[in-house]
């Protein structure tokens, strides 16, 4: 069995996609503390084919060395932009009709497989590594959002759990879209 390299990897993955542009999915990153795990997200949005990251308050933001240090150069090719206060950017989410969903556990959260079509495009709040996500976003969001853990820790590392709610709700759209709203697999 031979391992792929270089231009054969994104010949395969281009397969994934046609070209009717990004998924109909944007990541919010809510006061993100670790520069580290910024260039990470970047580099998962990258792979995932997002519209584009939100960065907001605290967040870390292009040029900056200790995110390239691990987005290995996707911060070129991931639209993104940057608001002082997250709140600002959902309620501009959600003038642009995207419906607002914030990754966290809360009395009310429901699990990330219980998204359906009709709940896209969406916006996909990730809170801070420490206090998660803003209580005034939590207010204005749409939904609330969790994964479901099996372990005695009660939480992932940010970027794992940003890498796991993407491609989750990826696999959401990939499998129950195929009609229903614009993105682009075949």
């Amino acid at each position: 069995m031979k391992k792929l390299e270089g231009e054969e990897i994104l010949k395969k993955w281009r397969k994934n996609r046609d070209d009717s542009g990004r998924l109909p999915l944007i990541a919010v990153l809510d006061n993100i503390r670790s520069a580290y795990n910024v260039g990470s997200m970047f580099r998962t949005a990258e792979c995932a084919y997002l519209s584009k990251l939100v960065l907001c308050g605290i967040t870390a933001y292009p040029p900056n060395p200790k995110i390239e240090k691990t987005a290995l150069g996707t911060t070129q090719t991931v639209p993104w932009e940057y608001f002082s206060e997250t709140y600002q950017a959902v309620k501009h989410l959600k003038n642009l009709g995207y419906k607002i969903a914030a990754l966290e556990i809360t009395k009310s959260s429901i699990p990330i497989q219980n998204v359906k079509t009709s709940d896209f495009p969406l916006a996909l709040v990730i809170g801070n590594e420490v206090t998660g996500v803003d209580e005034r976003v939590l207010e204005e969001a749409d939904m609330v959002l969790e994964i479901p853990l099996y372990g005695e820790k009660e939480s992932l590392n940010v970027a794992i759990a940003f890498g796991v709610a993407i491609f989750l709700l990826i696999e959401k759209l990939k499998n129950n879209t195929k009609n229903e709203i614009s993105f682009p697999f075949s």
